[in-house]
């Protein structure tokens, strides 16, 4: 099978905000959370890491920063859908979870004519890259998360420049607090796109092969969108559901 067939299906977006097919799990602050060093108290942190409550229904937390980043406006590290580590080059042949020697997939497939079927449409803990480099409390944002992130009834989004970075400042309009994504890119055999348009993965692969949930945005929009999971896309994690 070419590889045209599982690169050739990511067309339709999907408007946040609609649809509900993952439950947004509640997050709860272990032990009230720790304060940060945001400014004003806006943001508290986990592991090292900040995180700010957007007052969002699901109760989400939403980290401060890429994962590779110590800063909102760094761009931090580039991740295809499943992998957790960075690497120099982002394709197929590259890809973690793809046989050259036959081109199907082998994890996280629904489609026989793709590769071996297991049904998988959420990625595991092992495979997710927010809980490999930060730690248990984190994990990359559900489809349904990120849908709560750009849904205009609970968030404004702005194109700006932060520190010289441009990207997209997303505002809660319950409590006025705010996180900032910088216009990364996207890797691929090299970097592209960067300081036009940003993109971060989701947990949720896509009904189309070879296919994952990303929340893409440019200047003037952003929207979750299935994209070629060999590609190279930022991760901002989220804070895990913990018991009381």
């Amino acid at each position: 099978m070419a590889l045209t067939l599982l690169a050739a299906c990511f067309g339709s977006s999907v408007i946040c905000g609609c649809g509900d097919d993952e439950a947004t799990s509640p997050v709860v602050e272990p032990n009230g959370g720790a304060g940060g060093n945001g400014s004003g108290g806006n943001t508290s942190s986990a592991g090292g890491h900040e995180y700010v409550d957007l007052g969002l229904p699901s109760g989400t937390l939403w980290a401060t920063c890429n994962v590779g980043a110590s800063k909102p406006e760094e761009y931090g590290d580039f991740f295809a859908w499943g992998e957790t580590k960075p690497k120099s080059s982002y394709s197929w042949n590259t890809y973690k979870y793809y046989n050259n020697s036959n081109s199907k997939l082998t994890k996280y497939n629904t489609d026989s004519n793709a590769g071996t079927v297991d049904n998988k449409t959420v990625l595991e803990t092992a495979d997710d890259a927010a809980t490999a480099n930060w730690g248990a409390d984190w994990r990359m944002p559900s489809k349904a998360q990120c849908q709560e992130l750009c849904n205009s009834s609970y968030t404004t989004t702005t194109w700006t420049t932060q520190n010289g970075i441009k990207g997209k400042k997303i505002t809660s309009k319950s409590n006025g607090k705010s996180i900032f994504l910088p216009a990364a890119g996207y890797r691929g055999e090299s970097q592209s796109n960067t300081g036009s348009t940003g993109g971060l993965w989701s947990l949720s692969h896509a009904s189309t092969s070879g296919g994952a949930y990303c929340l893409y945005f440019a200047s003037n929009s952003i929207n979750l969108s299935p994209d070629s999971r060999a590609k190279g896309r930022s991760i901002r994690p989220v804070r895990v559901q913990t018991k009381q």
